[in-house]
């Protein structure tokens, strides 16, 4: 799964770090889940959909083969 939050991150000048205090989760965590090395919760994944104000299927997306 890929997903976009690295660039919804840029559009708003917010760190990996800042994303992560406002989601009360780790910047390791964060950084896993850009580097798709970790898949979020549905939870989480809408949890940082709405902390962009997007919708969770603009942020995440399949690749061919998931």
């Amino acid at each position: 799964m890929k997903n976009s939050i690295k660039v919804e991150r840029a559009k708003v000048d917010m760190t990996q770090q800042e994303l992560a205090d406002k989601l009360q989760v780790s910047r390791q965590t964060i950084n896993a889940i850009e580097k798709g090395k970790f898949n979020p919760s549905t939870l989480l994944a809408l949890r940082i959909a709405r902390a962009f104000s997007v919708k969770v299927d603009d942020l995440f997306f399949l690749e061919e083969g998931d």
